[in-house]
């Protein structure tokens, strides 16, 4: 839909006034303009504005090859880099039909897990923080800090790993790596009762969310809202669970749903998401089989003519890519399907008629990450 058409919904009166809510914002999460019209403090529409960081990444990607591309991805949700690389590697090896070590399927998983506990655990620091409670932000990141140093000690790298390739891993995991994984699953489930002392059974936090930026589960699905946020409106979308892709096909654990489709929904969704994932680390952390960490790859990657297609579950949602080959080493067209644009164009929906306190209480219960739109 076109600004001009949002507008034309909404009569504008005299005592109307618009607001720009960023580009420069800390409750925006990122490089984004909201442009809100309030009539007092309640908001009657907002158009975001994108763009502010786009670095042509789909552009660029179609002169690189697809080891190159893989760098890429990191900087699309650069707080689900392992998941956004796994996806260009899934489609690789699909496409040529290449079946990877099981040792790589296991540290895939157990990556992913830890990736997504530090992504759904900064925001669970920042949502408490732009609410008010700065005493989250400071609990928050010094437990994420467990989880970065266990991809330091592996990668080197802290947030941008690279380190999945087409096959498989670029080098074996550190020695200490389930133990110290194994550390932190003990370390953290201690850690998620504060949480809940601390911020989920707190009286002002649930007056600024129970009931704020309700979304049905037949909005959600209208708008291509996925991930927690999708779920919690009750709309079943975890792809490990609809389309399982590596060892998910073989893991038992629960999809996390809540029906209530408000922000505290979908705080709660994430905060149980979390606990999940824990669960996965225990029954694979402990199991990684020993063996190769990649699969016998030609020094150039060629795929054969045709079109290729690949999702996952990101910390935010389903990531997509559709890779169109005509059998050079780099792809003819790519396209990537991030789930942060669908969740963000509910947002107008969702706050209409909402005080402008409780945008920034909507917009942080989406978990936006805005680099992954601007691609």
């Amino acid at each position: 839909m076109s600004e001009e058409a949002i507008k034309n919904i909404i009569v504008r009166e005299d005592d109307d006034y618009i607001v720009n809510m960023g580009p420069q914002h800390p409750s925006t999460h990122g490089v984004l303009r909201l442009e809100v019209c309030l009539n007092g403090e309640t908001v009657k529409y907002l158009i975001p504005h994108i763009g502010y960081i786009h670095r042509a990444i789909e552009k660029m990607s179609e002169a690189d090859t697809y080891k190159q591309i893989i760098h890429l991805t990191d900087r699309m949700d650069y707080l689900s880099a392992h998941m956004n690389n796994e996806a260009v590697c899934l489609a690789v090896e699909n496409a040529l039909q290449i079946e990877v070590p099981e040792r790589v399927k296991y540290i895939r998983v157990v990556l992913d897990e830890l990736n997504r506990i530090a992504s759904h655990h900064l925001w669970w620091s920042a949502f408490g923080m732009d609410l008010g409670a700065l005493t989250t932000f400071f609990y928050g990141l010094r437990d994420r800090e467990k989880i970065l140093a266990i991809f330091e000690e592996s990668f080197g790298s802290r947030l941008l790993h690279s380190f999945n390739t087409p096959g498989g891993l670029l080098h074996d995991v550190h020695p200490n790596f389930q133990k110290h994984t194994m550390e932190f699953v003990k370390y953290f489930r201690k850690k998620l009762p504060e949480y809940k002392q601390l911020l989920t059974d707190n009286i002002i936090f649930h007056n600024r969310t129970k009931g704020i930026g309700k979304m049905t589960k037949e909005r959600a699905i209208a708008f291509g809202v996925t991930g927690p946020s999708g779920r919690g409106s009750g709309f079943s979308c975890d792809v490990r669970k609809v389309a399982p892709y590596g060892l998910y096909k073989d893991i038992e654990f629960k999809e996390i749903l809540h029906d209530e489709g408000d922000s505290f929904a979908r705080y709660l969704v994430r905060m149980e998401e979390m606990e999940e994932s824990l669960n996965i680390l225990e029954r694979v952390a402990d199991n990684i089989p020993q063996g190769d960490f990649t699969a016998k790859m030609k020094p150039i990657i060629k795929l054969p003519e045709g079109e290729y297609f690949q999702r996952v579950e990101t910390a935010r949602g389903e990531l997509a890519i559709y890779i169109v080959s005509d059998g050079k080493k780099h792809p003819y067209r790519i396209k990537f399907r991030t789930p942060n644009f669908s969740n963000l164009f509910v947002l107008n929906a969702l706050s209409k008629g909402h005080l402008i306190a409780d945008l920034v209480a909507i917009s942080g219960s989406l978990d936006l990450v805005i680099p992954d739109i601007d691609r």
